[in-house]
């Protein structure tokens, strides 16, 4: 039986973690959502992505649940990197100067869905399992779709708005014919999540690196840690998984300190080919997560990224739909994802070739690279924002930065007026652009008070605007500047522009430029 209807504004195809906060954003603006998920494939005990960075805890404020997944989750100081079981150098997230979640956070993806269902839930909607799309043509500008249910039954619709987040095997994808390719890694890696007995820190992931190849033990809370190393292709497959004996060979070999692989919750074996979608949108479709990008798990960005994709894509169509952007500024979802994606393919790759080298020279200059990093702070400088994803800006010379605020909490919540956290923070609109005006970290000038009230009284009506004062975290001062400025903020956080607060008609023009782009504004 084949049913034909217009269908909901949106459809979301996947309902891992990137289309179920796709889902909670829509949903809290008030937009028809529909989520359909074909189901998993594997072992239901496999916890798969389970580490979530700083700048996706700050993101998942917006959704309402990152207090849910801090109840449950496992937090972690940083990361340290090993040679032949010494310490070389150590990525910290808990010295990060500018982030109001300064750690980050083990838990298995599939507690990470439940608290994301619990919201989508929440909000009204509804996730549907057992339907999978099996054909999607737009030819006339709108998607029209059919969608396969368990049962046998046949839908055919026509969404307003189509998101694949099918994962890296994306039908949606392979209907619109946008070509998958990526730089050539390719790499076979042993997981598993056991019970370790260790004499490790339980607040540091751990990358070990020895001539025979690299390991990661990555802490999850109550001695459950997961376990990755390199392998030979084809060593291992579902009827043939990789046995304790082979994790306790390896931990004894590569990891540094002492440690016993007591038990194995589950365990198995993947392939990591890099690809990277040559296009994240075709008209009224999108592609986000692994549907548009699948990178090496080196670093553990691949989720976390995947839902950088959702938070980016959310706030431009809900405002599209809402009526507040015009419709191109859909465009800058492509050209600022995608950029990303390959910079986090760039990073991952280098991470899995550093813990790959195995000839005494290249050993010996990799690490004494990490040496020198860590001893000058460069590596915290670099390596520590980049794995907790709080350096991702956008732009081709990074003219819009991520800056170091909060979210005023659940879209479409009501009067939300910006104000600062008790930390200090600055939280802004989720929805619409917010303005920030900063006094500087110096004196400010005899005239700041007149221009400020001047750029208030310039902004259109309901803008939202937020006086700072110099009594705000570091980070945050650093990021801003030491002059006074109109800091106009994105609702994902990201820095629109610094103005001139002499001239507070350019505030009110990029505004206006900012919801009806064309182009990335």
């Amino acid at each position: 039986m084949t049913d034909r209807r217009a269908g909901e504004p949106v459809l979301v195809v996947g309902a891992g973690p990137v289309g179920l906060i796709l889902a909670c954003e829509l949903l809290q603006q008030g937009v028809a959502v529909r989520v359909v998920d074909a189901g998993r494939r594997g072992d239901p005990r496999h916890s798969r992505a389970n580490v979530i960075w700083p700048r996706n805890l700050e993101l998942l404020d917006r959704v309402g649940v990152t207090g849910d997944l801090l109840d449950i989750g496992h937090r972690l100081a940083g990361t340290a990197f090993y040679s032949r079981g010494r310490r070389l150098a150590t990525a910290w997230m808990s010295r990060l100067p500018d982030s109001p979640y300064p750690f980050a956070l083990t838990l298995s993806q599939n507690d990470t869905e439940s608290v994301l269902r619990a919201r989508v839930a929440a909000l009204g909607g509804v996730v549907e399992d057992g339907v999978r799309l099996t054909a999607l043509d737009q030819a006339d500008g709108v998607p029209s779709v059919k969608l396969e249910h368990d049962s046998g039954r046949v839908e055919e619709l026509r969404p307003g708005w189509l998101v694949g987040a099918d994962g890296a095997h994306s039908t949606v994808r392979k209907e619109l014919g946008i070509a998958y390719d990526g730089p050539p890694v390719d790499v076979s890696f042993a997981i598993t999540d056991a019970r370790l007995t260790t004499s490790l820190s339980e607040d540091l992931s751990h990358y070990c690196y020895a001539p025979s190849g690299a390991i990661v033990l990555g802490p999850m809370g109550g001695g459950v840690h997961r376990i990755a190393l390199n392998v030979p292709h084809d060593a291992y497959d579902e009827d043939n998984p990789p046995p304790r004996a082979l994790f306790q060979e390896v931990v004894d070999d590569r990891a540094a300190g002492r440690s016993r692989v007591e038990e194995l919750l589950w365990s198995g074996s993947f392939r990591v080919r890099v690809r990277i979608a040559a296009a994240f949108r075709s008209g009224r479709c999108f592609l986000a997560g692994d549907a548009a990008h699948v990178i090496s798990p080196a670093g553990g960005q691949g989720m976390n990224t995947g839902m950088q994709d959702a938070f980016n894509l959310a706030w431009k169509l809900s405002g599209v739909l809402r009526g507040e952007f015009g419709e191109g500024i859909l465009d800058s979802y492509d050209s600022e994802r995608r950029a990303v994606s390959h910079q986090v393919a760039r990073s991952t790759q280098w991470l899995t070739k550093a813990g790959l080298v195995s000839t005494p020279a290249k050993v010996a200059l990799r690490d004494a690279a990490f040496r020198a990093a860590d001893r000058t702070g460069v590596f915290q400088r670099r390596i520590a924002p980049q794995l907790g994803q709080t350096a991702v800006s956008y732009g081709d010379d990074g003219r819009h930065p991520r800056l170091p605020v909060k979210v005023a909490g659940p879209a479409g919540a009501g009067a939300n007026a910006p104000a600062l956290s008790a930390e200090g923070w600055p939280v802004i609109d989720p929805d619409r652009h917010t303005v920030l005006l900063w006094p500087g970290t110096r004196t400010p000038p005899a005239g700041w008070p007149g221009a400020r009230d001047r750029v208030r009284g310039a902004l259109p009506e309901g803008t939202p605007v937020l006086d700072l004062t110099r009594a705000v975290p570091a980070g945050l001062a650093r990021a801003l500047g030491p002059r006074p400025a109109v800091a106009v903020v994105r609702p994902d956080g990201h820095l629109l522009a610094r103005l001139d607060p002499s001239r507070p008609q350019e505030t009110t023009r990029l505004l206006a430029r900012a919801a009806h782009a064309r182009s990335q504004p």
